[in-house]
């Protein structure tokens, strides 16, 4: 499935490979975070040694940065929505007939959703964008 980036996305991913050397996968915001998608293999020098390279990222952007693994098909989506959302936990994520079902506790369900849904459908947008779902429910 195509992913879209806007121009803003896109000069924040040349600007990542310019600082870090290396290319990102994709790039888009959630909670006002800066989400640059990576090969797996590459994480942990995209990162940088005690979090380097997400501080001189995150010092010249002034936005905050998160670093993820690509996810490899939809057997990932758990672990890629986890890494999307922390330091937020939910207990499981279901994905069945293109909707999405993540069971959370209220807190988390509460933080999951954010004020006006607007969380919601941030990760509403992510979930179609890499894995095709559709709906996404958030449950206790």
């Amino acid at each position: 499935m195509g992913k879209t980036i806007g121009m803003q996305f896109i000069q924040y991913m040349a600007f990542f490979e310019k600082i870090i050397g290396l290319r990102t996968v994709h790039c888009f915001s959630y909670n006002n975070v800066i989400i640059f998608v990576v090969k797996p293999r590459i994480v942990a020098r995209a990162i940088g040694e005690n979090g380097f390279n997400i501080k001189k990222l995150a010092s010249k952007l002034k936005k905050k940065i998160k670093i993820v693994p690509a996810p490899s098909g939809i057997k990932d989506a758990e672990k890629f929505i986890a890494a999307i959302v922390y330091p937020v936990k939910f207990k499981k994520l279901l994905i069945q007939n293109r909707e999405a079902i993540i069971t959370a506790s209220p807190q988390s369900r509460a933080m999951l959703i954010g004020r006006n849904k607007a969380r919601l459908e941030e990760l509403q947008n992510i979930m179609k964008e890499y894995f095709g779902i559709n709906k996404l429910k958030i449950v206790q």
